[in-house]
């Protein structure tokens, strides 16, 4: 319970919850625009009906890649050490990120 209260008093958590409930609308406002677009193609009769699929397959995605972040951040366990430095599978999810983020960005 103290670490509840702690957490609650933490400036730097509450910022995190802003930012990523600001993603969230983001996101949320673009897949709208984004499913649409897609089945404004679809004959009228199937539009409503891929809409609420479409919305709905969007939300559990989020859901689950949300919590795949929240299970990912906890992997803070040393694996291996090098230049003297203990790397976890955070830290290895993260520097691989970042070289795919980079090499896009080149390619």
């Amino acid at each position: 319970m103290d670490s509840i209260l702690a957490l609650m008093q933490d400036p730097a958590a509450w910022v995190a919850l802003v930012t990523l409930v600001v993603m969230e609308v983001v996101l949320g406002i673009d897949n709208l625009i984004f499913i649409s677009i897609l089945t404004n193609k679809l004959p009228p009769e199937h539009r409503e009906r891929a809409r609420r699929i479409g919305i709905g397959l969007a939300l559990v995605m989020r859901l689950a890649l949300l919590g795949t972040v929240a299970w990912i951040v906890q992997l803070t366990t040393p694996v291996f050490e090098a230049f003297g430095h203990g790397f976890s599978w955070k830290d290895m999810i993260l520097i691989a990120g970042g070289l795919f983020l980079v090499w896009k960005a080149t390619k």
